[in-house]
């Protein structure tokens, strides 16, 4: 989808900080701006401070300093109910002791809507989360699938410009929440509403978000869309924390024209893309992906590098071969192979060459 941003943000975080004691901030001078339409996932580990956020801009935590926006106007000092915002929890917060048809019609009636507008806009919002036939069955009577796609429901029938998620496919086996987040993301597509969705699930924040702000220790590391995330980390905690990644710590040798050369922890030299490194003699950490790992030196342009690496454990994965190997002391450098027709396996104790071409190596910060 496509988002415009610039000086009119729908929401906006303006050196917003948090601190529930007076003395440690869990939130560090946040600013943020996110635009109309766009879906942002804050992503992030526990106590990162991605909730606390999601929290500020609901109402439900008041902001220590600092002033948040909503459609150009503070709301700071508004209350959560008159803010217009849908929510959607992981626990649901379904009231029990009604029916699907009256949770949806709740957020309705406290808006003073009319029966026939009410009935037509559960009608409407039931259909959208194909749950049309549940209307009269009580939370208690349905799948935990079931009860979320109410809660989605009853976030979306009063047609909210804003809808915040708090993990709300955390309670979710695995495959309904893979099949979940596709619904959300093609809901969010057709309606144009702005979506604040907040996850620790970094394949969750990779699937569906227009962009996604990296949290960590009360401040965002990196804030980018899910391709550049993965691709081009910005520090070594967003290379760990998204997908999986190998590290090999080592020193800046040279570095110039875009490059740099970097002397492993075994004596091996090896060539990667200098970005948080800027002059020779500084500890780095080299980041490479394992699906970006070739042992085939057909598949390596003429001239790459290679590293000597020990086969330690062959796993089949199915669709793919994972390989552990040693590479320069580090016994937990992992090679991800397709399963493709010609693909041989590799055996414990075997020694092979690796190698990858330069901008799959970023020196990043000492991990």
């Amino acid at each position: 989808m496509a988002v415009e941003r610039g000086d009119a943000a729908f929401v906006a975080f303006e050196h917003v900080q948090k601190s529930y004691d007076g003395e440690t901030l869990v939130v560090k001078d946040l600013n943020l701006s996110i635009g109309k339409g766009e879906f942002l996932t804050m992503l992030g580990p526990s106590g990162s401070g991605k909730t606390t956020c999601l929290m500020m801009l609901a109402g439900f935590e008041t902001a220590t300093h600092g002033e948040i926006r909503l459609a150009g106007r503070p709301i700071n000092n508004i209350p959560p109910h008159k803010r217009g915002i849908g929510m959607v929890f992981q626990n649901y917060a379904l009231f029990p002791h009604m029916t699907v048809a009256e949770n949806l019609a709740f957020p309705l009636q406290v808006r003073n809507l009319g029966k026939a507008e009410i009935e037509a806009k559960i009608k409407r919002a039931l259909d959208m989360v194909q749950m049309g036939r549940f209307g009269g069955r009580r939370p208690a009577q349905l799948s935990g699938g079931q009860q979320q796609r109410i809660a989605l429901a009853r976030a979306l029938v009063f047609e909210p410009e804003l809808v915040l998620m708090d993990e709300p496919l955390g309670a979710l086996d695995k495959q309904l929440r893979e099949h979940m987040q596709f619904e959300i993301k093609h809901l969010h597509d057709a309606l144009g509403v702005t979506v604040v969705y907040v996850t620790h699930d970094q394949s969750e924040a990779l699937t569906m978000s227009d962009r996604v702000a990296v949290f960590n220790d009360g401040r965002i590391q990196q804030l980018a869309p899910p391709e550049e995330l993965y691709e081009r980390p910005a520090n070594s905690f967003v290379a760990q924390f998204i997908g999986e990644n190998n590290t090999l710590p080592g020193t800046v040798e040279t570095i110039a024209d875009g490059a740099c050369t970097v002397r492993l922890a075994g004596g091996e030299l090896i060539e990667a893309v200098p970005v948080n490194v800027s002059a020779a003699g500084e500890r780095t950490t080299v980041s490479i992906r394992p699906e970006r790992v070739e042992f085939k030196p057909e598949r390596l342009p003429p001239g790459a590098r290679t590293v000597e690496a020990e086969v330690l454990e062959f796993i089949y994965m199915g669709d793919t071969f994972r390989t552990r190997m040693r590479v320069a002391g580090n016994d937990n450098f992992v090679m991800k192979c397709r399963n493709s027709i010609g693909q041989r396996k590799l055996e414990p104790g075997e020694r092979v060459a690796i190698g990858w071409v330069t901008p799959d190596a970023r020196a990043l910060d000492p991990h």
